[in-house]
């Protein structure tokens, strides 16, 4: 298989979990890539290194690629999420940091998890996208999102004022530093943060959930996933934040803006064994209580 490794610049303690990723890959026979921003990001012996196998150019194709293995954290997954596109290319999410909901494979269990991978003894998950329409152009055509679309104030200006509709039906207007609309596999990101409800990944639908409301009988909603979301931005401020996942990009309140679902979806591997149940567990520490 033809395997590209993505990751930012990596620590020294990191890095030795590299070496042994592409060892593993290459015993087993497989064509190792770095994207152009791996080998770039690093230095001296890491960048020696990596530059030892064929460059990816994230602006070309990506068509050779079988696998894309996401080195780091579930921000380089998601950053992986956008440089693979409608391409569709599944995506191994191996954590070299700490916490992680979407990189679920740990350092100490990387050997492991590579032996079940190349067994065979993996499942593919397609995980939905949120899509961002707007009446101009925005994020050149990446305009998709895995966990989250948010609408925000930008740096210390007055909260902003969202009317939401949902299917052309007015919902609710929202007084609070911004709205954020998620999709389940976000829902334990930023959406858990601001007070919204974790949901299974396999659930068809979306969550709306303001960013510090100045009303406290505010609420996040969950909604079909089939809906087509749409809002209507004031605020004193003359421009506002959209962020899809780590993107971010400043509008005026004359953009019109609609999400849908995807038409395509992310497709990360996951080993077996793995569940999400488990990863709640041991990120969110559930059960440690003497009771138990």
């Amino acid at each position: 298989m033809r395997i590209a490794l993505h990751g930012r610049k990596f620590s020294k303690e990191s890095f030795p979990y590299v070496k042994t990723i592409a060892k593993k890959l290459m015993d087993n026979g497989h064509e190792i890539f770095i994207t152009d921003v791996c080998a770039k990001e690093n230095r001296a012996e890491a960048k020696a290194y990596l530059q030892s196998y064929p460059q990816i150019n994230i602006l070309e194709s990506l068509e050779p690629i079988d696998f894309f293995f996401s080195l780091g954290g579930d921000g380089t997954l998601l950053e992986t999420v956008s440089l693979v596109g409608a391409m569709q290319i599944p995506i191994l999410g191996i954590n070299l940091g700490t916490m992680g909901f979407l990189a679920t494979t740990a350092k100490s269990d990387i050997e492991s998890a590579l032996n079940l991978f190349f067994d065979g003894q993996y499942e593919l998950e397609d995980r939905a996208l949120l899509h961002l329409n707007s009446n101009t152009e925005l994020f050149e055509g990446q305009n998709f999102a895995l966990n989250e679309v948010a609408i925000l104030k930008r740096d210390t200006s007055s909260m902003i004022i969202v009317r939401c509709f949902i299917d052309g039906e007015f919902v609710n207007t929202y007084w609070a530093d911004g709205l954020m609309v998620s999709t389940p596999t976000g829902s334990t990101g930023y959406s858990l943060s601001c007070g919204g409800p974790l949901v299974l990944s396999q659930s068809e639908s979306f969550i709306i959930t303001p960013v510090s409301p100045h009303n406290l009988n505010v609420r996040p909603l969950v909604v079909s996933d089939k809906s087509e979301i749409s809002f209507e931005i004031e605020g004193k401020g003359r421009s506002f934040l959209i962020s899809l996942d780590s993107r971010s990009h400043t509008v005026n309140s004359t953009v019109k803006i609609s999400l849908t679902k995807g038409d395509f979806t992310a497709k990360l591997v996951k080993i077996s064994g793995s569940n999400f149940f488990d990863t709640l567990r041991n990120k969110l520490n559930w059960g440690q209580d003497v009771r138990n």
